[in-house]
C-alpha cells in the first residue's frame, strides 16, 4: 500500500514514558528465584544472582511502575504521574508549564488509562517492547481494566508509533540505538542528565520519587522532540493508507 502523509496518524498525539522500580529479590518467592535462576545459566552458562537482582524491573511482574509521564504534541505541554499520594494534578515545577499527580501504584494506572482513552496515536521509544505490555500486565495484575490497546497490529503506526521500530525500519535494519543515541543524531536535547533508568530502584527506595517522575518526563519530552524531527520524513514511509 502506499505511503501515506503523517496526518494519517490520530489527533491528538501524545508520547508517553513510563519508570519501573523492580521489587526487592527478598520479596521474590523462591520457585520464581529458582526459575530465574535457570533461565540465567541457559541463557548465559552462568547464574549471576546479582546480575538478575539489577535486572527484575525488566522482568514484566517483577516490577512496579512508579512514574508515568505524557507530553501532548499538539499543545507541547507535560504531564506526569508518580508514587505519592494526593490524587489530584498540581504545577510541577522542575520542568514549567506541567503538571504532576500523585498516588499509588493502583491509582495512577486508573488515571493514565482514563487519559489514555481519549488519545489518538501515542509515541514511545521501545514501548511496543517494554511500556505498553508493562503498563496491562501491571493494571492486569491490580484488578485495572486497560482503556486501549496499546499493542496492536504490529506493523500500523497509526495507534501506536514505537519510534525504536521507526528507526531500525521495524527490524530490517541490524542493530537498534537508544533513544539518547537518536536525540544527539538529530539535535535533539538529550534526556540524559545527572541520572538515568539504572538509578530509578535506588531513588524509589530512599523516597526520591519526584526526581524520577522529572527524569520521566524529560524522557519523554525527548520522545516528542525525535517525533517532531522525523514526523515528516521517515514517519511517512511507515504510514500506510487504509
Amino acid at each position: 500500500m502506499a505511503a501515506a502523509s503523517p496526518d494519517a496518524l490520530r489527533a491528538p498525539v501524545l508520547a508517553f514514558d513510563i519508570e519501573v522500580a523492580g521489587v526487592e529479590w527478598e520479596e521474590v518467592d523462591e520457585a520464581t528465584r529458582h526459575y530465574l535462576m535457570a533461565r540465567e545459566k541457559r541463557r548465559s552458562g552462568a547464574t549471576d544472582v546479582e546480575s538478575i537482582q539489577h535486572r527484575l524491573a525488566l522482568v514484566r511482574g517483577l516490577g512496579r511502575v512508579v512514574s508515568i509521564a505524557m507530553w501532548n504534541l499538539d499543545k507541547d505541554s507535560g504531564a506526569v504521574l508518580v508514587h505519592g499520594s494526593g490524587n489530584k494534578w498540581d504545577d510541577f515545577d522542575p520542568i514549567p508549564g506541567s503538571k504532576v499527580w500523585r498516588g499509588n501504584e493502583r491509582e495512577m494506572l486508573t488515571e493514565f488509562w482514563r487519559l489514555a482513552k481519549d488519545w489518538g496515536t501515542v509515541v514511545t521509544y521501545n514501548g511496543r517492547s517494554y511500556d505498553g505490555p508493562v503498563l496491562m500486565t501491571r493494571s492486569a495484575m491490580l484488578d485495572v481494566v486497560p482503556s486501549r490497546q496499546l499493542c496492536g497490529y504490529r506493523y500500523s503506526i497509526r495507534d501506536h508509533c514505537d519510534l525504536m521500530e521507526v528507526m531500525n525500519f521495524q527490524g530490517a535494519a541490524r542493530e537498534s540505538y537508544s533513544l539518547d543515541y537518536w536525540c544527539r543524531r538529530f539535535g535533539v536535547e538529550s534526556p540524559k542528565g545527572k541520572m538515568d533508568g539504572s538509578m530509578v530502584a535506588q531513588k524509589a527506595r530512599n523516597g526520591h520519587y519526584d526526581d524520577i517522575a522529572e527524569y520521566c518526563l524529560r524522557d519523554t519530552r525527548a520522545t516528542a522532540d525525535l517525533f517532531r524531527r522525523v514526523r515528516s520524513t521517515l514517519v511517512p514511509l511507515f504510514a500506510q493508507s487504509r
